[in-house]
Protein backbone atom coordinates (compact mmCIF):
# COMPACT_ATOMS: atom_id res chain seq x y z
CA UNK A 1 0.00 0.00 0.00
CA UNK A 2 3.43 2.21 -0.15
CA UNK A 3 1.75 3.45 -3.79
CA UNK A 4 -1.01 5.21 -2.18
CA UNK A 5 -0.86 8.84 -1.85
CA UNK A 6 -0.48 10.01 1.67
CA UNK A 7 -3.77 11.52 2.70
CA UNK A 8 -5.50 7.91 1.22
CA UNK A 9 -3.66 6.32 3.56
CA UNK A 10 -4.12 8.39 6.58
CA UNK A 11 -7.40 8.50 6.23
CA UNK A 12 -8.07 4.56 5.75
CA UNK A 13 -6.76 1.43 6.95
CA UNK A 14 -6.28 -1.12 4.28
CA UNK A 15 -6.94 -4.84 4.25
CA UNK A 16 -6.93 -7.35 1.21
CA UNK A 17 -9.20 -10.33 1.25
CA UNK A 18 -10.97 -12.33 -0.97
CA UNK A 19 -14.57 -12.64 -1.49
CA UNK A 20 -15.80 -15.92 -3.76
CA UNK A 21 -12.19 -16.02 -4.62
CA UNK A 22 -12.03 -12.57 -6.30
CA UNK A 23 -9.26 -10.22 -4.98
CA UNK A 24 -10.67 -6.84 -2.98
CA UNK A 25 -9.37 -4.02 -0.72
CA UNK A 26 -11.38 -3.53 2.18
CA UNK A 27 -11.33 0.70 2.93
CA UNK A 28 -11.46 0.78 6.99
CA UNK A 29 -12.62 4.74 7.67
CA UNK A 30 -10.02 5.90 10.61
CA UNK A 31 -12.14 8.04 11.69
CA UNK A 32 -14.97 6.58 12.11
CA UNK A 33 -17.40 8.87 9.66
CA UNK A 34 -17.54 9.51 6.51
CA UNK A 35 -14.79 11.80 5.66
CA UNK A 36 -16.15 15.09 3.80
CA UNK A 37 -18.66 14.79 1.73
CA UNK A 38 -20.30 11.31 0.24
CA UNK A 39 -19.58 13.18 -3.20
CA UNK A 40 -15.54 13.20 -1.95
CA UNK A 41 -15.74 9.99 -0.52
CA UNK A 42 -16.85 8.54 -3.83
CA UNK A 43 -13.79 10.68 -5.34
CA UNK A 44 -11.25 8.91 -2.58
CA UNK A 45 -12.46 5.50 -3.38
CA UNK A 46 -12.52 5.69 -6.77
CA UNK A 47 -8.88 6.90 -6.92
CA UNK A 48 -7.79 3.97 -4.70
CA UNK A 49 -9.37 1.71 -7.07
CA UNK A 50 -7.40 3.42 -9.56
CA UNK A 51 -4.02 3.10 -8.05
CA UNK A 52 -4.79 -0.51 -6.96
CA UNK A 53 -6.60 -2.04 -9.55
CA UNK A 54 -8.34 -3.61 -6.99
CA UNK A 55 -12.39 -3.23 -6.38
CA UNK A 56 -12.50 -1.33 -3.11
CA UNK A 57 -15.45 -1.71 -0.09
CA UNK A 58 -15.64 0.87 2.09
CA UNK A 59 -15.98 0.21 6.16
CA UNK A 60 -17.46 2.01 8.57
CA UNK A 61 -18.48 2.00 11.96
CA UNK A 62 -21.90 3.23 12.07
CA UNK A 63 -23.90 4.93 9.06
CA UNK A 64 -27.01 7.35 9.03
CA UNK A 65 -29.99 6.12 6.63
CA UNK A 66 -29.16 8.86 4.45
CA UNK A 67 -25.88 8.64 4.03
CA UNK A 68 -26.56 4.41 2.94
CA UNK A 69 -29.52 5.62 0.54
CA UNK A 70 -26.65 8.16 -0.60
CA UNK A 71 -24.01 5.29 -0.81
CA UNK A 72 -26.56 2.71 -2.36
CA UNK A 73 -27.86 5.13 -4.98
CA UNK A 74 -24.50 6.21 -6.21
CA UNK A 75 -23.12 2.39 -6.01
CA UNK A 76 -20.84 2.32 -3.77
CA UNK A 77 -19.75 -0.76 -2.09
CA UNK A 78 -19.33 -0.54 1.26
CA UNK A 79 -19.95 -2.49 5.03
CA UNK A 80 -21.15 -1.38 8.21
CA UNK A 81 -20.55 -4.21 10.18
CA UNK A 82 -22.75 -5.65 12.41
CA UNK A 83 -25.73 -4.33 10.29
CA UNK A 84 -25.35 -4.15 6.33
CA UNK A 85 -23.39 -5.49 3.71
CA UNK A 86 -24.11 -3.93 0.07
CA UNK A 87 -21.59 -5.22 -2.57
CA UNK A 88 -23.29 -4.09 -5.99
CA UNK A 89 -20.52 -6.09 -8.16
CA UNK A 90 -21.80 -9.48 -6.06
CA UNK A 91 -24.94 -8.32 -6.32
CA UNK A 92 -25.02 -8.44 -2.53
CA UNK A 93 -26.99 -6.57 -0.12
CA UNK A 94 -27.65 -8.27 3.01
CA UNK A 95 -29.43 -6.63 6.37
CA UNK A 96 -29.78 -7.32 9.95
CA UNK A 97 -33.45 -7.83 10.53
CA UNK A 98 -33.96 -9.39 14.08
CA UNK A 99 -34.50 -7.36 16.86
CA UNK A 100 -33.59 -8.52 20.62
CA UNK A 101 -36.49 -9.15 23.35
CA UNK A 102 -36.67 -5.79 25.08
CA UNK A 103 -35.64 -6.23 28.59
CA UNK A 104 -36.60 -4.34 32.17
CA UNK A 105 -33.61 -1.83 32.66
CA UNK A 106 -32.55 -1.99 36.32
CA UNK A 107 -30.88 1.60 36.28
CA UNK A 108 -32.65 3.27 33.43
CA UNK A 109 -36.46 3.66 32.81
CA UNK A 110 -37.98 2.95 29.45
CA UNK A 111 -39.08 5.79 27.21
CA UNK A 112 -42.66 5.03 28.05
CA UNK A 113 -42.05 4.57 31.81
CA UNK A 114 -40.19 7.91 31.56
CA UNK A 115 -42.80 9.84 30.11
CA UNK A 116 -45.36 8.40 32.11
CA UNK A 117 -43.30 9.75 35.13
CA UNK A 118 -42.64 12.98 33.99
CA UNK A 119 -46.61 13.40 33.11
CA UNK A 120 -47.32 12.65 36.82
CA UNK A 121 -44.83 14.75 38.22
CA UNK A 122 -46.44 17.99 36.08
CA UNK A 123 -49.93 17.57 36.79
CA UNK A 124 -51.16 21.30 37.46
CA UNK A 125 -52.83 19.62 40.62
CA UNK A 126 -50.96 17.43 42.73
CA UNK A 127 -52.75 14.31 44.12
CA UNK A 128 -50.92 11.07 45.84
CA UNK A 129 -52.63 9.35 43.11
CA UNK A 130 -52.72 8.89 39.77
CA UNK A 131 -55.19 6.80 37.67
CA UNK A 132 -52.95 5.71 34.71
CA UNK A 133 -55.75 5.61 32.47
CA UNK A 134 -56.97 9.12 32.65
CA UNK A 135 -53.79 9.88 30.41
CA UNK A 136 -52.03 6.63 29.12
CA UNK A 137 -54.99 7.25 25.20
CA UNK A 138 -53.65 10.62 25.45
CA UNK A 139 -49.64 9.58 25.24
CA UNK A 140 -50.88 6.65 23.01
CA UNK A 141 -49.54 3.94 24.93
CA UNK A 142 -51.46 0.57 24.41
CA UNK A 143 -52.74 -1.29 28.32
CA UNK A 144 -49.76 -3.76 27.18
CA UNK A 145 -47.34 -0.73 26.87
CA UNK A 146 -49.18 0.75 30.62
CA UNK A 147 -48.72 -2.05 32.02
CA UNK A 148 -44.83 -2.61 31.79
CA UNK A 149 -44.28 0.87 32.44
CA UNK A 150 -45.98 0.78 35.40
CA UNK A 151 -43.81 -2.28 36.82
CA UNK A 152 -40.30 -0.41 35.82
CA UNK A 153 -41.90 2.40 37.98
CA UNK A 154 -43.25 0.42 40.91
CA UNK A 155 -39.73 -1.66 40.88
CA UNK A 156 -37.92 1.98 41.69
CA UNK A 157 -39.58 2.25 44.81
CA UNK A 158 -40.39 5.62 42.97
CA UNK A 159 -44.23 4.54 43.19
CA UNK A 160 -46.72 2.01 44.30
CA UNK A 161 -49.33 0.18 42.71
CA UNK A 162 -52.56 -0.73 44.41
CA UNK A 163 -56.29 -1.80 43.06
CA UNK A 164 -59.22 -0.36 43.73
CA UNK A 165 -61.79 -2.75 42.40
CA UNK A 166 -60.55 -3.35 38.94
CA UNK A 167 -58.95 -0.13 38.59
CA UNK A 168 -55.00 -0.30 38.68
CA UNK A 169 -53.76 2.91 40.12
CA UNK A 170 -50.35 4.40 41.02
CA UNK A 171 -49.37 6.02 44.74
CA UNK A 172 -46.57 8.29 45.17
CA UNK A 173 -45.78 8.38 48.36
CA UNK A 174 -43.45 11.70 47.75
CA UNK A 175 -43.50 14.86 46.80
CA UNK A 176 -43.32 16.41 42.71
CA UNK A 177 -39.38 17.34 43.76
CA UNK A 178 -38.32 15.00 46.05
CA UNK A 179 -39.31 12.32 43.76
CA UNK A 180 -37.81 14.37 40.69
CA UNK A 181 -34.46 14.07 42.37
CA UNK A 182 -34.97 10.82 43.31
CA UNK A 183 -35.81 9.44 39.92
CA UNK A 184 -32.66 12.10 38.43
CA UNK A 185 -30.25 8.65 37.99
CA UNK A 186 -32.90 6.83 36.42
CA UNK A 187 -33.99 9.16 33.23
CA UNK A 188 -31.86 9.87 30.07
CA UNK A 189 -32.32 12.55 27.54
CA UNK A 190 -35.09 11.57 25.21
CA UNK A 191 -33.47 12.65 21.78
CA UNK A 192 -32.05 9.74 20.13
CA UNK A 193 -30.35 11.41 17.22
CA UNK A 194 -30.51 15.11 15.16
CA UNK A 195 -31.50 15.64 11.65
CA UNK A 196 -31.79 18.85 9.90
CA UNK A 197 -34.15 20.13 7.60
CA UNK A 198 -34.75 23.19 4.82
CA UNK A 199 -37.64 23.95 7.13
CA UNK A 200 -40.28 23.20 9.29
CA UNK A 201 -42.60 19.94 8.76
CA UNK A 202 -46.16 21.06 7.37
CA UNK A 203 -49.07 18.75 8.86
CA UNK A 204 -47.63 17.32 12.34
CA UNK A 205 -49.08 18.72 15.06
CA UNK A 206 -46.91 16.25 17.33
CA UNK A 207 -43.69 19.09 17.13
CA UNK A 208 -42.35 21.39 20.11
CA UNK A 209 -40.12 23.73 20.49
CA UNK A 210 -37.04 22.15 21.80
CA UNK A 211 -33.35 22.58 22.82
CA UNK A 212 -31.53 26.04 22.76
CA UNK A 213 -34.66 27.71 21.14
CA UNK A 214 -37.30 26.27 24.04
CA UNK A 215 -34.99 27.15 27.02
CA UNK A 216 -34.35 30.61 25.27
CA UNK A 217 -37.80 31.13 25.28
CA UNK A 218 -38.15 30.15 29.27
CA UNK A 219 -35.57 32.19 30.30
CA UNK A 220 -33.36 34.99 29.19
CA UNK A 221 -30.86 32.97 27.24
CA UNK A 222 -30.36 34.07 23.66
CA UNK A 223 -31.80 32.25 20.96
CA UNK A 224 -29.80 29.96 18.75
CA UNK A 225 -28.79 30.65 15.45
CA UNK A 226 -30.60 27.50 14.41
CA UNK A 227 -34.20 26.98 15.16
CA UNK A 228 -34.84 23.27 17.47
CA UNK A 229 -37.67 21.42 17.58
CA UNK A 230 -38.54 18.41 18.53
CA UNK A 231 -40.32 15.23 17.29
CA UNK A 232 -41.07 11.69 18.45
CA UNK A 233 -38.99 9.41 15.91
CA UNK A 234 -42.51 6.70 15.38
CA UNK A 235 -43.47 10.11 14.00
CA UNK A 236 -40.64 11.51 12.22
CA UNK A 237 -40.04 7.51 10.60
CA UNK A 238 -43.25 7.75 9.05
CA UNK A 239 -42.89 11.33 7.37
CA UNK A 240 -39.39 10.50 6.28
CA UNK A 241 -40.20 9.74 2.76
CA UNK A 242 -42.20 13.08 2.58
CA UNK A 243 -39.23 15.38 4.42
CA UNK A 244 -36.14 16.39 2.62
CA UNK A 245 -33.55 15.25 4.67
CA UNK A 246 -30.24 17.41 4.62
CA UNK A 247 -26.69 15.70 5.55
CA UNK A 248 -25.67 17.72 7.93
CA UNK A 249 -26.77 21.44 9.43
CA UNK A 250 -26.67 24.36 7.23
CA UNK A 251 -26.96 28.26 7.52
CA UNK A 252 -31.29 28.73 7.43
CA UNK A 253 -31.36 25.04 8.49
CA UNK A 254 -33.77 23.55 11.09
CA UNK A 255 -32.64 21.53 13.54
CA UNK A 256 -35.20 18.64 14.70
CA UNK A 257 -34.66 16.16 17.75
CA UNK A 258 -35.78 12.57 17.38
CA UNK A 259 -37.35 11.80 20.72
CA UNK A 260 -37.90 8.75 22.43
CA UNK A 261 -41.01 9.44 22.92
CA UNK A 262 -43.73 12.03 22.07
CA UNK A 263 -42.51 15.80 22.83
CA UNK A 264 -46.08 17.22 23.67
CA UNK A 265 -46.19 15.52 27.21
CA UNK A 266 -48.27 19.01 27.92
CA UNK A 267 -50.92 19.71 25.97
CA UNK A 268 -51.35 23.84 24.89
CA UNK A 269 -47.96 24.26 25.20
CA UNK A 270 -45.38 25.61 22.12
CA UNK A 271 -42.46 24.38 24.27
CA UNK A 272 -41.50 20.71 25.49
CA UNK A 273 -42.33 20.03 28.98
CA UNK A 274 -39.75 21.40 31.32
CA UNK A 275 -38.62 18.49 32.77
CA UNK A 276 -37.36 16.87 29.64
CA UNK A 277 -35.93 19.47 28.41
CA UNK A 278 -34.15 19.62 31.59
CA UNK A 279 -32.81 15.99 30.78
CA UNK A 280 -31.87 16.92 26.43
CA UNK A 281 -29.45 19.85 27.67
CA UNK A 282 -28.22 19.00 31.61
CA UNK A 283 -24.85 17.37 29.45
CA UNK A 284 -24.58 20.59 27.43
CA UNK A 285 -21.17 22.51 29.37
CA UNK A 286 -21.95 26.06 28.88
CA UNK A 287 -22.02 27.74 31.62
CA UNK A 288 -24.96 30.31 30.64
CA UNK A 289 -27.36 27.17 29.53
CA UNK A 290 -26.55 25.49 33.34
CA UNK A 291 -27.31 28.44 34.88
CA UNK A 292 -30.83 28.95 32.68
CA UNK A 293 -31.72 24.90 33.50
CA UNK A 294 -31.32 26.16 37.69
CA UNK A 295 -33.55 28.88 36.29
CA UNK A 296 -36.20 26.71 34.53
CA UNK A 297 -36.43 24.12 37.38
CA UNK A 298 -36.97 26.98 40.51
CA UNK A 299 -39.90 27.97 38.58
CA UNK A 300 -41.45 24.79 38.44
CA UNK A 301 -44.73 24.82 40.63
CA UNK A 302 -43.66 22.64 43.20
Amino acid sequence: MRDLLYYLRDAFEFWRLDIYGAPVLLALDQYHHTPGTLSDLRIRLGKIRELTALPVIYAVEALTSYERKRLIEQKVAFVVPGNQLYLPDLGLDLREYFRQRPRINAEKLSPSAQAILITILLRPTWTHEWHPAETAQRLGYTPMTLSRAMRELAATGLVNTQKQGRVQVLEIPGQPREIWHQALQRLRSPVQRVAWTNGPIAGSPSTRLAGLTALASLSMLNDPRVPVQAISLSVWNALNSAVDVLPEAQIGAYEWQLWSYAPALLPGSDTVDPLSLILSLRDNSDERVQSALDELEAQLPW
